[in-house]
């Protein structure tokens, strides 16, 4: 494994988290290129720039974009329609980079400016209120940049959730008996009120 190459090539893709290359996101697909030898067409975001740039940098020869990925085409961001959005938070979850803000049972929104159009939001939306419309710019380096970072710290937060959600089943089952007799102690004592009213 080189470290050094699979940084160089992740350097090199647009950053927009969108699995289209088949791999988990752009890192792992550099990583691919790097240590396995994966092609360096699977790119749609990309688009012949990227594949120009990674064959100049592997010493792959340039080919067209394999349209099995997908085609390459200009930015589109999400859009939720407030009216049908139900505030599920699968969208939330779904996204990459951190662009959608909500709450459960609130009204969700995109940002447009960190939105990378990569579309794994609308397939996660039960009720098909998320469109994809032109975002009318294009994804620059600065975007890529930063797009890398919310990334990244999406996926250390989520490695942290899940290390909490591991806990030992013992004391998970232990906290959730101590939840349940300190409900059942305040129904009895609000019954007792209700009661002594009587």
């Amino acid at each position: 494994m080189n470290p050094a190459n699979a940084a160089r090539i992740d350097a090199l893709l647009p950053q927009t988290q969108c699995t289209r290359c088949g791999y988990r996101d752009c890192r792992a697909y550099a990583e691919a290129i790097a240590n396995d030898g994966a092609p360096i067409d699977r790119c749609p975001p990309g688009g012949d720039a990227t594949i120009a740039a990674l064959a100049r940098l592997t010493g792959h020869p340039v080919v067209p974009l394999d349209p099995a990925f997908g085609a390459h085409a200009g930015l589109v961001v999400a859009r939720i329609d407030e009216a049908a959005c139900i505030g599920c938070t699968l969208c939330i979850a779904a996204c990459p980079v951190d662009a959608i803000l909500g709450a459960p049972k609130r009204m969700h929104d995109v940002a447009p400016s960190l939105c990378s159009g990569c579309e794994l939001c609308v397939p996660a939306c039960p009720v098909d209120c998320i469109a994809l419309v032109p975002a009318g710019r294009g994804w620059i380096t600065e975007d890529a940049a930063a797009a890398r970072i919310r990334h990244e710290a999406r996926r250390a937060r989520l490695a942290r959730s899940e290390r909490v959600a591991r806990r030992p089943a013992a004391a998970t089952d232990a906290g959730r008996a101590q939840r349940e007799a300190s409900v059942a102690a305040a129904l009895a004592r609000a019954r007792a009120r209700r009661g002594g009213r009587a």
